[in-house]
């Protein structure tokens, strides 16, 4: 899948006319369950963070490091911009 556009909305680009399925994968340490939701096949998470619609939170996971390193590399969505990463910048709101 290549890159998208600017504007819109990226993920409804994504899953228009594809069937979404999502399984439950597990449960994360406030109770909450976990998915892996794909769009005809595809898994949504690294389509996001590889085209930079989202970061990679890996603190828990290492699976989308790859997809965010070369979004990073590129410039893409987010990456191109210079702000924090939403776990970083709460962090520094607590202090």
């Amino acid at each position: 899948m290549g890159s998208r556009a600017v504007g819109g909305d990226p993920l409804r680009e994504l899953i228009e006319g594809r069937t979404v399925v999502c399984e439950e994968v597990e449960y994360d340490r406030y109770g909450r369950k976990e998915a892996l939701c794909r769009a005809g096949g595809e898994d949504l998470s690294a389509v996001m963070v590889r085209e930079g619609m989202a970061w990679a939170f890996d603190r828990y996971s290492r699976d989308y490091a790859g997809q965010e390193d070369k979004a990073k590399a590129e410039g893409l969505g987010l990456h191109g911009h210079s702000c924090a990463v939403p776990w970083e910048w709460r962090a520094q709101q607590r202090r």
